[in-house]
């Protein structure tokens, strides 16, 4: 028998049916135990939420694989005992997130957030915007959403440019970013959080953009240097639109809320409708995978 943990009621709903020899449990991580939790072997944790980590594996010391249900897997990396094998959710979100980044330019080309205003205040307050047609939009991260992300431009008449960590066809290194951020209309933000790319954007970074640029950020909060951002934002060089920030949530007196030329939304890039349905498509097929002793997709190595 096969004992898989999930977080909740609603999980087990999703997973759906369940290969045969498979018993599933539902565990939020409270005090309160089901009966054979210590006999489980692979255990998809709550969404963004690695509190107490070290219990809730203490609680399972028969665990064999770790299935996330988010791209990112910074707040486990390192901590997941020697023989579990850690697996991302990288192909689940990419749609979405890519969907929010292509409005969040939209958006903040056409002058969105200015015609909200005059709504609210009732004034036919019409401003010019501006298109995407051969813009050139840099995308710093080619996994998953940065190649979403670059074909839904080039619906739009943009010109992505991606870029990775190391060069391959078709995509850029990072080392290039010098020589590529001075010519780019946008720049967008897909990179992991990783020792790299903490803090990549950084006042230098910021410097080499053109004048009018725009920064969108979908990747997380602690990529970009919040004062350094802040501080082209106040100067009404640069314009940003934010999914995620540092610190995050924002803080309600924080100045980034009233900066000049800047879109923020909460952290709700992957929160649409068929996000758990897709989600826990990606756990079903991991686990039969994994009953049937199958090498598993998204397992995180190394650095990541």
């Amino acid at each position: 028998m096969t004992v898989v943990c999930v977080p909740d009621a609603e999980a087990v709903h999703l997973l759906g049916e369940v290969p045969e020899g498979v018993e599933v449990v539902a565990w939020n991580g409270e005090a309160d135990k089901p009966a054979r939790l210590g006999e489980t072997t692979f255990w998809v944790p709550q969404v963004e939420d690695s509190s107490d980590l070290e219990h809730k594996l203490a609680s399972m010391p028969h665990l064999e694989v770790m299935q996330l249900l988010s791209a990112g897997v910074e707040d486990v990396l390192g901590q997941t005992p020697d023989g579990v094998a850690l697996c991302d959710a990288r192909g689940v979100h990419g749609g979405p997130v890519a969907d929010l980044v292509l409005t969040l330019i939209l958006a903040t080309y056409r002058q969105v957030p200015h015609f909200v205003r005059s709504q609210e205040q009732r004034q036919w307050d019409n401003v010019q915007g501006d298109d995407l047609e051969d813009k050139v939009v840099l995308v710093v991260g080619a996994g998953d959403l940065g190649e979403k992300t670059a074909r839904r431009l080039e619906g739009f008449g943009a010109v992505p440019v991606l870029v990775a960590h190391s060069a391959r066809d078709g995509v850029h290194a990072t080392s290039e970013l010098p020589d590529l951020l001075p010519d780019a209309d946008v720049v967008v933000l897909t990179v992991p959080l990783t020792p790299d790319t903490e803090g990549m954007v950084d006042a230098e970074f910021l410097a080499s953009m053109k004048d009018g640029a725009l920064l969108v950020n979908v990747a997380r909060g602690k990529v970009v240097h919040t004062d350094a951002l802040l501080a082209e934002l106040m100067s009404e060089r640069l314009r940003a639109a934010l999914d995620v920030v540092e610190p995050e949530p924002l803080p309600e007196d924080h100045p980034l809320w009233s900066a000049p030329g800047v879109l923020i939304t909460p952290h709700a890039a992957g929160s649409v409708k068929r996000s758990g349905e897709r989600a826990y498509a990606l756990v079903r097929a991991q686990l039969e995978r994994f009953v049937k002793g199958e090498e598993l997709e998204n397992v995180v190595t190394g650095a990541y």
